[in-house]
């Protein structure tokens, strides 16, 4: 014959709620473990100060005060003429002749101040003062007036050759002449395709009038000047 259970008396019925119970219990307890303080028990005395009686303010000097330092004063230096009946020992600094074997360094001579030469070419662009086309002295902008001056010059003497146009000969002819000191043109050299347009090019430079001579530094140079001559057929 099976023994039958008492559901009361079985004890894992709860046992759920008795581990929550527990659990809690123990994070009770270390949370007030964790935050207990303690203190100490010797009793606050106040700590008072009476003038004279304590030796830790023996030894602080009293508090004097000290006058304040003269403050600098300006005195202006009066330039007074020296006067005239006033005795002045004139001092002569006295010669000492060096020993017979001292030897004596020589002194290095100064050269002479040797002007600097200028360059007897100078670039067009960098010329200070530039040469002056025949027109152009009154011209604010005497650089744009020499270019201007040129084109017409060779439009006024250009001449395509015959015997150029016969054989069909055209093309661009680069022309590159010097101003001289006296203002002449000088130096010319041509670079083109065909000798024909090259002599007509070289034509049209000797007909340039005499031109004032550019300057640098108030002294006159020679300045080289380049210019296309452009030979085309209709």
């Amino acid at each position: 014959m099976e023994a039958k259970k008492n559901e009361k008396m079985r004890i894992e019925k709860n046992s759920g709620l008795y581990f929550v119970l527990g659990l809690c219990l123990v994070l009770g307890l270390s949370y007030v473990a964790l935050e207990w303080k303690t203190y100490d028990d010797t009793p606050f005395r106040e700590l008072v100060y009476v003038g004279g009686q304590d030796d830790t303010h023996e030894n602080i000097p009293p508090i004097t005060n000290h006058p304040e330092p003269p403050k600098p004063k300006f005195i202006p230096i009066i330039n007074e003429p020296f006067p005239d009946d006033m005795d002045v020992e004139e001092s002569i600094p006295e010669f000492i002749e060096p020993d017979p074997g001292t030897e004596i360094p020589d002194v290095p001579t100064i050269p002479d101040y040797v002007e600097p030469t200028i360059n007897e070419t100078i670039d067009f662009i960098v010329v200070e003062e530039k040469p002056v086309f025949p027109g152009c002295e009154s011209a604010s902008d005497k650089y744009a007036c020499f270019q201007e001056m040129m084109q017409k010059h060779i439009r006024r003497n250009f001449k395509y050759p015959e015997s150029a146009i016969s054989m069909n000969q055209q093309g661009k002819v680069y022309v590159q002449f010097t101003i001289q000191k006296d203002g002449t043109v000088d130096d010319v050299k041509l670079r083109g395709p065909y000798q024909i347009l090259e002599k007509e090019a070289a034509r049209i430079i000797s007909k340039l009038p005499k031109m004032t001579p550019g300057k640098q530094r108030g002294t006159p140079v020679k300045v080289p000047f380049s210019v296309p001559i452009n030979f085309v057929l209709q």
